[in-house]
């Protein structure tokens, strides 16, 4: 994995929650999904009743997250997004229980899960004020 892909893949693990997108009949898709990572690869947990996975499934997609809404006092603003292969996922009992609960409903449907995996290929991350680079300048 390119270095890039693996700093985002690393930013990925703060978070919980993003976007994936891909493409439905040459437009494009963006849905939301909850995320964990596992040996370096995304796992996804997304709403059948959206249908992004149809779509994704066999595919190159994208996904990205950030912290824009949930950075600390003094900590930087970043973006990352990764692209990558996305297959169908069962997760095992572990993984299923890093998810975490979800939701009753997704626009007013009962929540039926769907488990997607992405394995990285290239990554991209951004920051704002130096807030990645003042952040691995105290790792060191």
């Amino acid at each position: 994995m390119h270095s890039d892909a693996r700093l985002a893949v690393d930013l990925l693990a703060r978070t919980g929650h993003g976007h994936i997108a891909t493409s439905v009949r040459a437009l494009p898709f963006l849905a939301f999904a909850r995320h964990v990572v596992q040996d370096g690869r995304v796992l996804l947990r997304l709403p059948r009743s959206c249908g992004c996975h149809r779509a994704c499934v066999g595919s190159v997609v994208a996904y990205g997250s950030d912290n824009l809404s949930s950075a600390r006092p003094g900590e930087g603003l970043w973006s990352v997004q990764i692209v990558g292969a996305c297959a169908d996922h069962e997760p095992t009992a572990a993984e299923s229980e890093r998810f975490g609960a979800a939701p009753r409903t997704v626009d007013g449907v009962p929540y039926e899960p769907v488990h997607l995996r992405i394995e990285p290929q290239f990554g991209s991350v951004h920051s704002a004020d130096d807030g990645l680079e003042r952040h691995f300048a105290h790792m060191l």
